[in-house]
């Protein structure tokens, strides 16, 4: 069985997620949406929805309906328990069904009955409160992704139309990333995101841009070694397997317009490095994408916003984006390129 649809989670019921699950149904048409279906307890929707004046219909169906069923209603495939959440007030007792919406979402795309998942966005520290092991929503997702207790390596790629940028160490001090930098992880990084650009982007023969750890680049080990004996090693493995790697390049140089016309995808040393740029650039269509796992996952590049949370006033604009962006790379994914795979 192979789905058009895509799976997209509650995220916190507390948050904007929900609402803006209702506001991307309302935009469908002019944001130029594919259908999606949300994993919900319709009733809290329904709710949502009239709290906010939004007219929106909720139809509780199942997978086999939900695609037809988009044009008229917002699709919720229920979750066994109900949702009991008030806007902008997190709660722990949420948590089961937070974790259920991305369990059912996962166990959806890998029977294929939805073709990616759309995550909205958890509170992690709700989540631990309520005895939720793994250190955030990546780590759930290559968790229930694993294969004989082995779970995938992710990689956090921030996408957007104008910039694509994947940072190598994500949330550690930055104190930290000097040790943490190696070779090994940039280029098991680097074949991961030229691996899944040609799989899932369409990109024939991916061009990586790849920073400096330090100002300009080290300035020839004036500023510091690690770009001369972690950075640009790495590039040079990254191009023995024969994919387009260059730099290493100051970051302060590398994502103005002219620049960005010359790569795909950059992969930056930490994570400031990496979301400053974007965030400038596309801070309302941003869209967080987790490579390396055997299904398509995108998310909108923000939180839960629980300061706004049933206010109206959130925005779907990144949600609508990362909606289009999955389908995107499963319509890509569906077509097989044999000559662009990079082993």
């Amino acid at each position: 069985m192979s789905s058009r649809i895509l799976a997209l989670t509650q995220g916190d019921p507390a948050g904007i997620g929900p609402e803006l699950a209702l506001m991307a149904w309302l935009v469908r048409k002019a944001a130029r949406l594919p259908a999606f279906a949300c994993i919900a307890d319709p009733a809290h929707l329904r709710r949502l929805a009239e709290r906010l004046g939004l007219p929106a219909p909720v139809l509780a169906c199942d997978w086999s309906e939900a695609e037809a069923a988009f044009d008229v209603s917002l699709p919720v495939i229920p979750l066994a328990a109900g949702v009991a959440a008030t806007p902008g007030r997190p709660d722990p007792a949420t948590a089961p069904g937070t974790i259920a919406s991305i369990e059912a979402a996962v166990s959806a795309v890998r029977t294929g009955r939805a073709a990616a998942l759309v995550t909205n966005p958890i509170a992690k520290s709700v989540l631990y409160q309520a005895g939720f092991v793994h250190p955030g929503h990546t780590e759930f997702l290559a968790a229930l992704a694993a294969v004989d207790g082995v779970a995938p390596r992710p990689v956090m790629l921030l996408w957007s139309e104008a910039l694509a940028v994947v940072p190598v160490t994500i949330h550690v001090p930055l104190a930290s990333v000097p040790s943490l930098l190696t070779s090994d992880l940039i280029v098991e990084t680097g074949v991961i995101v030229a691996r899944e650009l040609a799989l899932r982007f369409g990109v024939p023969a991916p061009r990586l841009a790849v920073t400096g750890l330090n100002p300009h680049a080290g300035e020839g080990g004036a500023l510091g070694v690690e770009d001369g004996q972690v950075v640009a090693p790495a590039i040079a493995r990254l191009k023995r397997l024969g994919i387009d790697a260059s730099g290493p390049w100051p970051a302060d140089t590398l994502f103005h317009a002219r620049a960005r016309a010359g790569y795909d995808a950059a992969l930056a040393m930490y994570h400031d490095q990496a979301l400053i740029p974007i965030k400038t650039i596309a801070f309302d269509e941003g869209v967080n994408v987790t490579l390396g796992l055997p299904f398509i996952r995108t998310s909108p590049d923000h939180g839960t916003a629980f300061d706004i949370a049933g206010k109206g006033v959130a925005r779907p604009d990144s949600l609508c984006a990362a909606l289009r962006l999955a389908a995107r790379m499963a319509a890509h994914e569906r077509v097989e390129h044999p000559a662009h795979r990079i082993a």
